[in-house]
C-alpha cells in the first residue's frame, strides 16, 4: 500500500466528508445499480448499442 493513502485515510478519519458529498456518492452508486439492474434484468435497448464502423469492423 502507498503511504500516501495512508495520510488519505488519516485525513478522513480526523476530518470526515461532509454529508452532502456522502449523498453525492450514495446517489451516484444507486444511479449505477438501477442502471446494471435495468439492463440485468430487462436486456440492453438496441438504440445504446454502438455499431462498428469501417471496414474491418469490431466483432465480438
Amino acid at each position: 500500500m502507498n503511504p500516501r493513502w495512508l495520510f488519505r485515510m488519516a485525513k478522513w478519519a480526523h476530518r470526515p466528508p461532509s454529508e452532502k458529498r456522502v449523498m453525492l456518492v450514495l446517489g451516484i452508486v444507486v444511479v449505477c445499480l438501477a442502471v446494471f439492474a435495468i439492463e440485468y434484468f430487462i436486456g440492453w435497448p438496441d438504440w445504446m448499442t454502438l455499431d462498428p464502423a469501417g471496414r474491418r469492423g469490431w466483432r465480438p
